[in-house]
């Protein structure tokens, strides 16, 4: 029998709180783990656009038949222009759809470990677990680079640049290009031309994880980065994911993107994406990315969209000053005030596992041990019990 020596596998730690949440009976209680947008009622709606957008599409599809290796070309050309702008010629970037984020995350590592067998990943201390859990799985030895200050609850940048002052040619440094997962800090303009800079000097190859693009200070705003470096550096790969920006968690839309200066290495770039898509899954997913190129295509659509997104990031942000300024009136001090200069879906309150715990069994209140917590879970009535409980745990 060939199955007798496998071992049961440790539970996903967010998917055994959202397990441990569902089987609470408190009717006062909290969910803050798991990392989906919600809206104040608690649902995770669907956009308007994306409604419309399937309409539309039901109404003109006529076959399921395969797209493609890489997904529908209009997919690629959408996402490109959404994330880089007009500064990077489109002739210089290699593109593939992939089953979300996640997938675009993992066929960028596996192009890496073909590229060079040596290589190392140079990761932030914290970061989105599944980035640890899926070089480890390839067995792609990690670098862990500096952070997150737990005593401020911002970026510890003079250590972040000490750390990855150590990469050099052949390595990958991985940025998260906005609203970073699980802290909610972000680095400055300033701090981004420093990291450019830095892997010129090294000849490191970053990839940048996007997968929150219009949640953190708007849709332009949150490329910055991103553009940035891809500009800048003669090579960048990006992961981008569609699935909180447009609200299509499950449909799986992602786009892995290889950029060159050298144009001369596009279509061997272009070769290598297909011949990944090919060995892991042949054929991406089509509707959510079918779904997204028909929004971006279409001036209304888009424009309602863009309406949409901007309402989610402003709900956000106002629940962020609205929890600060709770915590700051219940502590007569502004040591929380972090939580209002953070971005994106997330913060960490810098709790220890203990507090954690003692907020989940006197308060229903259920986040990540870690003390990250999902600022979507909350609205303007919860605010006010999420504020009580971190007072009162001593955070």
């Amino acid at each position: 029998m060939i199955f007798t020596d496998l071992e049961e596998q440790p539970a996903d730690k967010i998917l055994a709180l959202m397990s441990a949440f569902n089987n609470d009976p408190r009717e006062q209680k909290l969910d803050l783990g798991v990392g989906v947008y919600k809206d104040p009622t608690g649902v995770t709606p669907i956009m308007r656009s994306i409604k419309a957008a399937e309409k539309k599409w039901w109404e003109i599809e006529r076959s399921k038949s395969y797209v493609g290796l890489v997904g529908d070309p209009a997919f690629s050309d959408a996402i490109i222009s959404l994330v880089l702008g007009g500064g990077t010629p489109r002739d210089l970037v290699a593109a593939a759809a992939t089953p979300g984020g996640t997938g675009a995350v993992r066929q960028g590592f596996e192009l890496f470990k073909i590229a060079n067998p040596d290589v190392r990943v140079f990761v932030s201390d914290p970061t989105w677990p599944n980035h640890i859990s899926i070089l480890n799985y390839l067995n792609i030895p990690c670098e862990s680079y500096r952070y997150f200050d737990n005593e401020t609850r911002g970026v510890d940048f003079d250590s972040m640049v000490s750390d990855l002052s150590r990469a050099k040619a052949g390595d990958v440094i991985l940025l998260h290009g906005c609203c970073h997962n699980p802290t909610g800090a972000n680095l400055n303009k300033q701090q981004w031309q420093v990291i450019t800079d830095l892997l010129n000097k090294n000849g490191a190859t970053p990839m940048i994880d996007l997968a929150y693009q219009g949640f953190g200070d708007g849709l332009e705003e949150d490329a910055y980065a991103t553009r940035l470096i891809a500009e800048s550096v003669p090579e960048t790969v990006i992961a981008s994911s569609c699935s909180k920006n447009f609200g299509i968690y499950r449909e799986r839309a992602g786009l892995l993107m290889v950029v060159t200066h050298d144009s001369s290495r596009r279509n061997i770039n272009q070769s290598m994406l297909a011949f990944l898509n090919r060995q892991n899954y042949s054929f991406p997913p089509d509707h959510g990315s079918r779904l997204v190129s028909v929004v971006l295509n279409d001036t209304d659509l888009r424009a309602d969209w863009m309406s949409e997104l901007e309402d989610i990031r402003n709900s956000l942000l106002n629940l962020r000053v609205q929890l600060s300024n709770e915590l700051q009136k219940l502590s007569g001090s502004d040591r929380f005030s972090f939580i209002a200069s953070h971005r994106g879906m997330f913060s960490r309150l810098g709790a220890t596992p203990e507090q954690v715990e003692k907020m989940r069994k006197e308060f229903g209140i259920y986040m990540v041990s870690d003390s990250r917590f999902n600022v979507a879970g909350l609205n303007y009535e919860t605010v006010p019990a999420l504020a009580k409980a971190i007072i009162e745990t001593g955070v």
